[in-house]
């Protein structure tokens, strides 16, 4: 990755602290505002979406006051955004429940959202509530909502795949679309939970949608009968569906065809050929595969700056993975264009970008724009960290750890950061976890642990993990070489968590 070796000090180990993973329940479950209500509210639903947010809260105000449930909605959602009212979960939460009592389905979806990725159980169970409640009436976008949520282990101890399939299973028999596409990713285990795994139920719900006319689903029904197992595929039906998705004008299909050529029939000129189709229909993805073929000379002559050039396409069409491969060509380049790939870096880092947060982070620590600025390096790093990124979490708890960038040390942020990133299976990060606990940092040395731990970070390639093995092993008893043993079994099936609870000094 661009910039590692600017680093190279310190930043070898992972994770964050007790940073609460928000609910990512995609905005799209429900409209923001109506754009065609009709009723006493129009007129401040008008207003607010003409941009005149102001206006639109001092007419809803009293009609809310009254009663009407458009105004209360508008009146929540002004307060949820800070348009047109000052900012607050609060009052965005009295009004939102003032609403969904009076039976208005959007105000319960955005009620939910907010409720969801809270900490307090107590306030995920009223968002159950609410959400079963609007189900009565709206199973199809509350089903939805309710299967996220479940999956994602906010409304039970741990996640709850059962539970996510059931909900999304009674929306999609109800008609919900986007359900269905769910299911099929679900069944097709995109989602985790191996055992679940059912291909034809996948291609099954895949089908149900694209028989709807949804081209999305076309797209994912046509990539899996090319791209997927054998038993499951089927090239002459996936090309009717993905011509099928083109004439709709959906131009992923090129990107799902272009990756049958490339992987599957292994022909790099057909590929690329596929690739550049897609391009020139302004497919982002494909942009971004025609680029590496020019840049690596697959299937068409070596041309490094048309390449450069696509990728600019794509950066302009705001696409944040192209910025930050124009970065990192910037940056690595024989003479580097350091202000040129801190632009791109920042652009792709302000588009939620985890892996430029996380660089950016680094740049910032560094000196290599000729003057550090720590406090804007922790800050991105903490944003990675936050969006889930391990290598973000296993930078900052480095940081945590030994006191660095202006940050007190606290080796129970470190230990929880440490243990985020190897859950994911961060090699440095694992091996950290074995050090604090082989060396007794923050916690009681448990050389037991320290050796399970330190194995795995050996079977995920870190770099002196090898020799830690060996150096703890030497000194185990052969009740502890039973015990630890067991305890890397029980980790690596996920019946024990690589964690640590260090304690804070």
């Amino acid at each position: 990755m661009i910039l590692r070796k600017a680093l190279a000090l310190f930043l070898t180990v992972a994770l964050a602290p007790a940073l609460p993973a928000a609910v990512s329940l995609p905005a799209e479950n429900t409209a923001a505002l109506p754009a065609d209500a009709e009723g006493p509210a129009k007129p401040a639903l008008d207003a607010f979406n003409a941009g005149q947010h102001a206006k639109a809260v001092e007419l809803a105000k009293p009609l809310a006051e009254a009663g009407n449930a458009d105004a209360l909605y508008l009146m929540g959602y002004a307060h949820e955004t800070g348009q047109g009212a000052q900012a607050s979960r609060e009052e965005a939460l009295a009004w939102y429940r003032k609403a969904a009592a009076a039976k208005h389905n959007d105000a319960s979806y955005r009620m939910a959202f907010i409720l969801l990725a809270s900490e307090d159980e107590k306030e995920r169970e009223q968002a159950r509530e609410s959400l079963e409640s609007a189900a009565q009436s709206d199973v199809s976008v509350a089903g939805r909502i309710l299967g996220d949520a479940y999956l994602r282990g906010r409304l039970s101890p741990a996640p709850d795949p059962d539970k996510a399939a059931s909900w999304w299973q009674r929306a999609a028999d109800a008609g919900d679309i986007p359900s269905l596409l769910l299911l099929g990713r679900f069944y097709d285990g995109q989602f985790g939970f191996p055992e679940l795994r059912d291909l034809k139920k996948a291609i099954d719900s895949y089908t149900k949608a694209a028989d709807s006319g949804n081209v999305g689903a076309m797209v994912a029904l046509g990539s899996r009968l090319l791209n997927g197992e054998k038993e499951i595929r089927d090239e002459k039906k996936a090309r009717v569906w993905l011509q099928k998705a083109i004439d709709a004008k959906e131009y992923s299909a090129y990107l799902a065809l272009g990756d049958f050529e490339e992987n599957v029939n292994q022909d790099l000129k057909a590929a690329f050929a596929q690739y550049e189709r897609g391009k020139d229909a302004g497919q982002v993805d494909c942009m971004l595969r025609a680029a590496v073929f020019h840049m690596e000379g697959k299937g068409t002559e070596k041309d490094v700056q048309r390449g450069l050039d696509i990728l600019d396409q794509a950066a302009k069409a705001g696409n944040p993975l192209a910025h930050f491969r124009l970065a990192a060509h910037a940056f690595s380049a024989k003479e580097p264009d350091l202000l040129r790939g801190y632009a791109h870096l920042v652009s792709a880092a302000n588009s939620n970008f985890v892996e430029a947060q996380n660089e950016l982070g680094l740049l910032y620590l560094s000196d290599r724009l000729q003057v550090a600025d720590p406090t804007a390096g922790v800050s991105w790093l903490a944003r990675a960290a936050r969006n889930g990124h391990p290598a973000a979490q296993n930078n900052l708890a480095t940081l945590y750890e030994k006191g660095l960038a202006g940050l007190d040390r606290n080796l129970e942020n470190a230990g929880q950061l440490y243990s985020l990133a190897a859950n994911q299976g961060h090699p440095a990060a694992t091996l950290a976890l074995a050090r604090m606990h082989r060396d007794g940092t923050g916690i009681d040395a448990d050389p037991v642990k320290a050796w399970a731990l330190a194995s795995l970070a050996d079977e995920r390639g870190a770099d002196e993990a090898a020799d830690m093995v060996k150096s703890i092993g030497s000194k185990l008893s052969e009740q502890q070489r039973v015990a630890a043993a067991k305890m890397l079994a029980d980790i690596k099936s996920g019946k024990a968590p690589a964690t640590t609870e260090a304690k804070g000094e």
